[in-house]
């Protein structure tokens, strides 16, 4: 039973885990899609989400300071965030990406799924 269980474990310990969904994230950022398994993609969907609703408020100290903790390693993408996607989304409550499920992967048959902004 996975009763009151709160993440997917994606077969990695936790701090490989944390790394891989922010560099995903980070890539969501810069180049608008992320292409990778249906585990993956909701993953990171909940995440950003998180992300984009945190950068709405704007930029000030503590919503820079917010979004570095949780995407600490590029300052290009916590700008482009804060700057040029939050603002597109802020008169909607919620939902800023989208999952396209695109089949299964010919090598291991793994289901393959794209997210992308909406």
């Amino acid at each position: 039973m996975n009763h009151q269980i709160g993440k997917k474990k994606l077969n990695r310990k936790s701090g490989n885990r944390r790394a891989m969904i922010r560099n995903q994230a980070i890539h969501l950022i810069n180049n608008g899609c992320l292409q990778t398994t249906k585990a993956r993609v909701k993953v990171v969907q909940q995440f950003t989400e998180k992300l984009v609703t945190i950068a709405r408020k704007g930029s000030d100290f503590n919503t820079i300071r917010r979004v570095k903790q949780l995407i600490p390693y590029d300052d290009k993408a916590v700008k482009k965030l804060i700057q040029e996607i939050a603002p597109k989304y802020t008169d909607r409550p919620g939902g800023y990406t989208r999952v396209i499920p695109l089949g299964a992967r010919a090598s291991d048959t793994a289901k393959i799924a794209r997210l992308e902004w909406v």
